[in-house]
């Protein structure tokens, strides 16, 4: 058992009582994205207090933005006093202001999905911290949490939690196009729905499960002998022996380095 079992994250309908000092720096970095008309949305907690009605305490802002804006609103939030850095051009940006930080994020970590303008285009309206701003859409807050599928942190119930607190709105369409080719980390997600919330297995409907099953059901009959490990994109920390003494390809490093590329030609390019 953990030494502090409080320090844990609990599910509650309940707002934290966020410190005035933590509001004030989540107000300005929102206000000051929207004077300048930064295309955003914002996700994390807040976004998933928007979908599902749970609280979670943060230290931090979530912000999705494109990679083409990060220049800009770096920019913009130096010039306001922050302490900018980009700790890794594939996915994240950073501002910090005394303890707190925003992240500004472009995509996953391993390189498998990136945020694209649709993603900002269909933020659903919110208010945050008292400012008038945009959350990420339930289908692109589901996106961004299917690999976050690390030993230390598992996104599952978060994930569970916004089918089952939007049940009959989702654009379940969508959410097959954001996760395209790696729909089995999405149909592993609805495995899971299905054993937390077995009386709502229909929140899911019946021609997504007939699909995805379909599709599994065809790959594992016809299993591929060439086809890729993908260990590395779900935790590279715990498939770190398939690729070191196993010799199975790195198919994470390939992704961030053509992620790593992009980002170079784009810099180039301004």
């Amino acid at each position: 058992m953990p030494e502090n079992p409080s320090a844990l994250p609990v599910t509650s309908s309940f707002e934290p009582d966020f410190d005035q000092a933590q509001r004030g720096f989540y107000r300005e970095v929102l206000e000051l994205l929207n004077e300048h008309q930064i295309p955003y949305a914002v996700s994390g907690a807040f976004a998933l207090q928007q979908h599902t009605g749970i609280w979670r305490v943060t230290k931090d802002l979530d912000v999705f933005v494109t990679a083409a804006n990060v220049p800009k609103a770096l920019d913009m939030l130096a010039k306001a006093g922050f302490r900018c850095e980009v700790p890794d051009p594939v996915w994240l940006a950073k501002a910090h202001r005394g303890e707190f930080y925003v992240d500004l994020i472009t995509g996953m970590s391993n390189a498998a999905l990136c945020v694209q303008d649709d993603w900002i285009e269909r933020a659903r309206p919110a208010v945050v911290v008292d400012v008038a701003t945009r959350v990420l859409a339930p289908e692109e807050l589901i996106a961004s949490k299917l690999f976050v599928t690390r030993r230390e942190r598992f996104d599952g119930a978060d994930i569970a939690h916004v089918i089952y607190g939007t049940p009959g709105e989702l654009d379940w369409d969508r959410v097959l196009t954001l996760i395209g080719e790696h729909w089995e980390i999405l149909l592993w997600a609805l495995v899971l729905f299905r054993y937390i919330y077995p009386a709502n297995s229909g929140y899911v409907p019946a021609r997504i499960w007939n699909e995805l099953l379909g599709r599994f059901q065809k790959e594992v009959s016809t299993p591929g002998p060439s086809a890729r490990f993908r260990g590395s994109l779900i935790d590279d920390k715990m498939f770190a022996i398939d690729v070191a003494e196993w010799g199975k390809r790195n198919i994470l490093e390939e992704l961030r380095e053509k992620a790593e590329l992009i980002h170079r030609e784009k810099e180039e390019a301004a």
